[in-house]
């Protein structure tokens, strides 16, 4: 049998060694054995799963896609991801970003041109998001942190009271400190030494990868009429996060 050269993958060397004479070479190292329409049936599963979690918002564990979905074709775990996020930028403009890789947890993010302003806004949570964006340029213009009882007084301002029901938003205290945390677009460290306690508010991951301090400062000076170099600090702190990007 001629020899190929065969590309590094999921148990590529290994693969290699346990093929015998009569096997058809075209199979990808990758998938090892497996038929490769169960494993573009994987693929669409996978991408079903992300999707469905995309709806919420709710980070990805790589554990779950094992266990949901890959099941018995771990050993070519690789291979289908690739396949299912490669599928989703392409068809759904959604990219799979992993945000912890201590702990292997992934996030959609979208990866399609946005329009200024339209950042983080998208189907029928387009008002939360609205609120998320005010609340995260609220906390760059402060210096990338607030106390919690600072992001109160600032949100009672705009007549959004967190102790009181919203038309739109509901729970406002509940949406800021649970929902928004849970998705990974804040995240809250508590104050040591603080009667009754405190904590105070920062970007969490998922708003790091779906927008940009350059983004952030634009709306705010789009707000008030104003050119971003208006706030030199800010604006230097923008352009370098960008120039990093």
């Amino acid at each position: 049998m001629s020899q190929r050269k065969r590309s590094k993958g999921l148990g590529g060397s290994q693969f290699s060694t346990q093929m015998t004479d009569g096997e058809d070479d075209s199979i990808p190292t990758q998938v090892q054995r497996q038929s490769q329409d169960q494993v573009n049936q994987k693929v669409s599963e996978l991408v079903q799963f992300l999707l469905v979690k995309d709806q919420k918002k709710i980070p990805i564990k790589r554990a779950d896609m094992l266990k949901n979905i890959i099941r018995e074709y771990r050993n070519a775990y690789s291979e289908i991801v690739k396949r299912a996020d490669r599928t989703l930028q392409e068809v759904f403009g959604l990219q799979l970003v992993e945000i912890d890789t201590k702990r292997h947890i992934y996030i959609l993010i979208n990866n399609l041109p946005r329009a200024e302003g339209q950042h983080l806004c998208r189907g029928k949570e387009k008002e939360k998001m609205g609120l998320l964006l005010v609340i995260l340029s609220f906390i760059f213009m402060k210096g990338n942190s607030v106390k919690d009882s600072a992001l109160w007084e600032f949100l009672h301002l705009l007549r959004v009271y967190p102790g009181k029901q919203h038309s739109i938003f509901g729970d406002v205290r509940k949406l800021v400190t649970e929902e928004f945390v849970r998705q990974k677009y804040l995240e809250t460290t508590p104050i040591p030494l603080t009667d009754p306690p405190e904590f105070k508010f920062q970007w969490g991951p998922r708003a790091e990868k779906e927008t940009s301090k350059k983004d952030v400062l634009n709306f705010v000076a789009k707000m008030q009429g104003k050119d971003p170099a208006f706030w030199a600090s800010q604006f230097s702190e923008a352009e370098a996060s960008q120039a990093n990007t």
